[in-house]
């Protein structure tokens, strides 16, 4: 009773363990000053600490017992490779990995007072019964456990010194929730699951103020009136791959899966139709999804990003946000909106730097600076970028200007004006940050404007150049996959000037992933139909000593024509001979595909040569408090030999997600110019980790499998 007036007490000290000497949780793991780096292979990748009571998983990776029976209580897979998992079948490391992670050197915790060094597993041994500076915290202890009936007589003689206050409540919201954005509102109600595959974190020392990696899985359901329609996306990985898992890579626009709008790029299918498919191969994957059904059923693995623990109730200035509509109407085409947009260095999305005097958006008044855009004409952008939200609007009034008049009536009118609607947070109390990534600010001004903000904050503006594609260097060659093998074959034919070769063909160098040019289709009424020796999805390499390798589609049609009428055609091909179950799959027919649209399988392009890959630099960049936002697989490995690195998945929000070019999938070649060809994994983490800025990826990129 005698605090109920007087002085609020102070928050009750957490004790110090005996075994560590450190401040945690009960159920949380020991913490330990380590003297050396710890090698990553002794790293738990949930807790990013080195190993402490490891435990081994089935598919073979390795987690602290706490960590791994903390995240099996949330989750029923493995944190790295999302496979099926039961914390009954794991089972203790070996003896010798026990005593190689005991033997690790830690630095006592009272600096201070003690400066030995010992093996971890000493540790305790040592604040018991030779650490000065523990026994000195022991005494310091005893003693605040010793009643002063001093103290408490002072604390009643002033019942007016500090009253109690009552929580802050603004809109009817107490202030510790009211700080929360409507994103983190959402991750607020879904239970942290802990790092799930950190996606190589940037430094350190930031991991106690990393937000855990949140992933849920999802039930969809996905309805066709015709249920031969494809559904619109392209997948990756299988059993048969270094992924492990089918990855969706992308999604077409106006598509089935598109319209839908639940599964997205990076998604993990689990089921379809009820058939678990985390250890099936690629191909079938593919026939499951191919299968005609009215209703699709798919359990996903989807990952919503990084989700920031709230501080305390009282760190910082109360905030109260509000979501706000507004319609902006664009009657005059030469109007500008005058809205500049950036992103922040230390939040997601993208936000409202100026609003332009004379443009549409000053003129309503209702939308102010440092607000955030959520969506712009119902598209989500929270975590999307200034780019893509200028690409959202100058669609929207592209889209309003061309809509063809006839046969309606009034369409003068009615096409003459554009509504660009914006849904945005705003918080007040809040000032602009100063701190603008390059490359992140976008005007939707109809003039072109480099000018700094009004308060005077320079706001750099780098376009991204066009990318760069070259032929995979000789320094980064790899070996084919094992059950891969290329054969080249040179056909000549004697035939009439007036006779076709009657093939179709696909790719070439200037579609989106610089393929080679491939036969689509051999058709009976051709001279290579007759000869035989060409097939569907052989990689045409020359004819009549032309070189078809680096040439584009339309270039590539007119040389095969020009030779062709000539009397004798000498082609020479490259034939991709893949795993016998793959190839069983390729020379099924396909009733929806015809010789237009058929293209090679995702794994097809996994056997092809090094020299015929066409590679692109991929510059990312990211602030010391970011990850870099991927997850990879592959490498060297003892059993397996030496695999490529893929890209497995890519989160929300962070930087190589922003980026837009880097696809689950996608082979990394080389880090900064170093090839990563013949690296295991633990070399080329490190590496990667490094990076602590800025990174160049030099990456190869094939369209996934079409379902």
């Amino acid at each position: 009773m005698a605090n109920s007036a007087g002085e609020e007490p102070a928050p009750k000290a957490r004790e110090l363990c005996n075994e560590c000497g450190q401040s945690h949780l009960l159920p949380e793991n020991h913490l330990y000053n380590f003297q050396d780096n710890v090698d990553d292979d002794l790293t738990c990748h949930i807790c990013l600490q080195p190993l402490l009571q490891p435990m081994d998983t089935p598919c073979g990776h390795t987690y602290c017992f706490k960590c791994l029976e903390n995240f099996m209580r949330e989750y029923a897979f493995c944190p790295m490779d999302r496979k099926k998992l039961s914390f009954q079948h794991c089972r203790k490391s070996s003896l010798l990995v026990r005593n190689l992670l005991d033997k690790l050197v830690v630095l006592c915790p009272f600096q201070e007072d003690c400066q030995e060094t010992m093996q971890r597993c000493e540790l305790e041994a040592h604040l018991r019964n030779r650490c000065p500076g523990f026994k000195k915290y022991k005494a310091q202890l005893e003693r605040k456990k010793i009643p002063h009936c001093s103290l408490k007589r002072d604390s009643v003689s002033k019942p007016e010194a500090n009253p109690l206050k009552e929580p802050e409540v603004l809109n009817g919201v107490p202030s510790f929730v009211s700080g929360s954005s409507a994103a983190a509102v959402v991750s607020l109600e879904t239970p942290e699951p802990g790092l799930v595959n950190p996606a190589f974190d940037g430094s350190e020392e930031d991991l106690p103020q990393r937000a855990s990696l949140v992933a849920e899985t999802n039930a969809i359901e996905i309805h066709r009136e015709d249920p031969e329609e494809e559904l619109g996306m392209r997948i990756v990985g299988g059993k048969d791959t270094p992924l492990g898992n089918i990855v969706v890579q992308e999604v077409l626009p106006d598509s089935v899966a598109a319209v839908d709008g639940r599964i997205a790029p990076g998604d993990h299918i689990l089921e379809i139709n009820g058939i678990n498919v985390s250890s099936v191969t690629h191909c079938q994957a593919l026939s499951l999804l191919r299968q005609p059904c009215a209703v699709l059923h798919l359990l996903v693995l989807q990952e919503k990003g990084f989700v920031t623990k709230a501080g305390p109730p009282d760190s910082g200035p109360t905030i109260s946000p509000q979501v706000i509509h507004v319609t902006l109407v664009k009657r005059d085409r030469s109007e500008p909106l005058g809205i500049k947009l950036i992103r922040k260095t230390d939040e997601p999305g993208i936000f409202i730097l100026d609003l332009l005097d004379g443009g549409l958006a000053a003129k309503n008044g209702k939308l102010c600076q440092n607000d955030r855009v959520l969506s712009i004409n119902g598209q989500d952008l929270r975590q999307g970028t200034p780019e893509s939200a200028a690409h959202i609007i100058q669609a929207s009034l592209w889209h309003r200007a061309s809509r063809p008049s006839a046969g309606f009536s009034g369409s003068a009118e009615q096409t003459s004006e554009a509504r660009v609607n914006f849904v945005v947070l705003r918080q007040s109390g809040v000032q602009l940050s100063e701190g603008v990534e390059d490359g992140g600010t976008s005007s939707t001004s109809s003039s072109s404007s480099s000018s700094s903000s009004g308060s005077g904050s320079p706001v750099h503006c780098r376009r991204r150049p066009e990318p760069m594609h070259y032929r995979r260097k000789s320094t980064y060659q790899k070996a084919l996959p094992q059950g891969y093998f290329s054969q080249e074959k040179v056909v000549t034919l004697k035939k009439e000037p007036k006779e076709s070769l009657g093939i179709t063909i696909g790719g070439g160098r200037d579609v989106k992933n610089k393929l080679p040019l491939y036969v689509t289709s051999v058709q009976p009424v051709g001279c290579l139909f007759r000869d035989g020796r060409i097939k569907k999805g052989d990689i045409l390499l020359s004819i009549n000593n032309v070189d078809l390798t680096c040439l584009s589609y339309n270039k590539a049609v007119s040389a095969l024509k020009s030779n062709a009428a000539l009397p004798v055609v000498a082609l020479k091909a490259l034939e991709i001979v893949v795993p016998e179950k793959t190839t069983e799959y390729m020379e099924a027919p396909d009733a929806r595909e015809n010789c237009f649209s058929w293209a090679p399988l995702w794994v097809m392009w996994l056997g092809l040569p090094s020299h015929l890959h066409c590679c692109q630099d991929i510059i990312l960049y990211k602030s010391n408090a970011e990850s870099w936002g991927f997850s990879i697989v592959g490498g060297f490995e003892e059993s397996k030999g030496s695999q490529p690195f893929f890209i497995k998945t890519i989160v929300p929000g962070t930087p190589a997600f922003r980026d837009r070019r880097l696809k689950c999938g996608d082979e990394i070649v080389a880090v900064n110019g170093v090839s990563a060809v013949g690296m295991s994994n633990g070399e080329l983490i490190p590496m990667l980790k490094e990076q602590r800025n800025r990174v160049t990826l030099t990456v190869v990129s094939w369209p996934g499998s079409l379902v």
